[in-house]
């Protein structure tokens, strides 16, 4: 969905014509792994799920909102940050995605090096050699403390499967972003965000920046009433489910999983890029998606206990 974070239309095929893209998700040895990101218990409950303001993009499917119960469940109180990710990398050799297509999609304010403009939305280019080491690509080097970007879907569930955790569910992604407010707009309410609420684009978007453009460290500013951090602003994040506008309309009530089919995952969170004349997607019932083999720079996950 170019308009938040650019799709990948390039498929990259190896030598015997397989598409990388849809690779199965590595297996790894299973064992004590380190995953030493801070936890939140949920107790889970009932909550009601969509856009109560009625204030979203039709194409997303936030309507009907709909009430959804949830079993207990324990999430990541932030995003996986570049550190946690290397510790995986450096146990298992993984080359994601980014990697293996040898360019990714950095926002022009954040590029390191020439890249090619995304069509229909030149604010976006494909940078050779960006990846989540290098986020602006060659000569760039990513934070240790920050989101770590450039990961797929496929990336994130190797992951998990390493770490034995797993990608949240829509339902549980936006019950935990909500931290316990009904129907609010944001984790803090209704009230328009400052920049100590969240990281989001200021200024005109997308040349006239009246602020930093990237990410955060990952656990910056305030966390929501439950204990997380960024959950909206920041950088998008992967959630289980495969995506559908019409899903809200025969979502089961008790712990729903997504549709069964659809080519295109959810992302959920807004990014530092988001801004309410360009993408009103910052808000905990807004929704987006993107093909699961997708790289930008605002685009990381967060992790839920198995």
């Amino acid at each position: 969905m170019s308009c938040c974070t650019p799709s990948r239309g390039w498929p990259r095929r190896d030598d015997d014509g397989v598409d990388l893209g849809r690779l199965p998700t590595p297996r790894f040895p299973t064992g004590r792994v380190r995953h030493s990101i801070g936890q939140a218990a949920l107790s889970g409950g009932d909550f009601l799920m969509g856009d109560a303001h009625d204030e979203g993009y039709r194409a997303d499917g936030e309507l009907p909102v709909h009430r959804v119960r949830l079993s207990p469940f324990v999430i990541d109180v932030t995003t996986v940050t570049v550190a946690d990710f290397a510790v995986f990398v450096d146990a298992t050799g993984y080359r994601t995605d980014a990697e293996e297509f040898g360019a990714s999609a950095v926002f022009q304010a954040n590029a390191g090096a020439p890249g090619t403009p995304v069509p229909g939305t030149p604010w976006w280019l494909t940078v050779s050699g960006a990846n989540w080491r290098n986020p602006g690509g060659p000569g760039t080097h990513a934070d240790s403390l920050h989101p770590v970007v450039h990961v797929s879907h496929r990336d994130a569930l190797a992951y998990c499967a390493w770490a034995g955790r797993a990608l949240p569910t829509e339902a549980q992604w936006e019950f935990a972003a909500r931290g316990g407010l009904p129907s609010a707009r944001f984790p803090w309410g209704d009230a328009a965000p400052t920049a100590s609420d969240c990281n989001i684009f200021q200024g005109d978007f997308p040349s006239s920046p009246t602020a930093p453009v990237g990410t955060m460290p990952a656990k910056s500013l305030q966390p929501n009433p439950f204990g997380l951090y960024h959950t909206v602003g920041n950088v998008w994040e992967w959630c289980a489910d495969r995506f559908s506008a019409r899903y809200y309309r025969a979502s089961p009530e008790l712990d729903p999983q997504g549709p069964e089919r659809g080519a295109s995952r959810v992302l959920r969170g807004g990014s530092h890029l988001c801004h309410d004349s360009y993408c009103y997607r910052y808000r905990v019932a807004a929704r987006s998606h993107n093909t699961p083999e997708s790289t930008a720079s605002n685009i990381g996950f967060r992790t839920v206990a198995r």
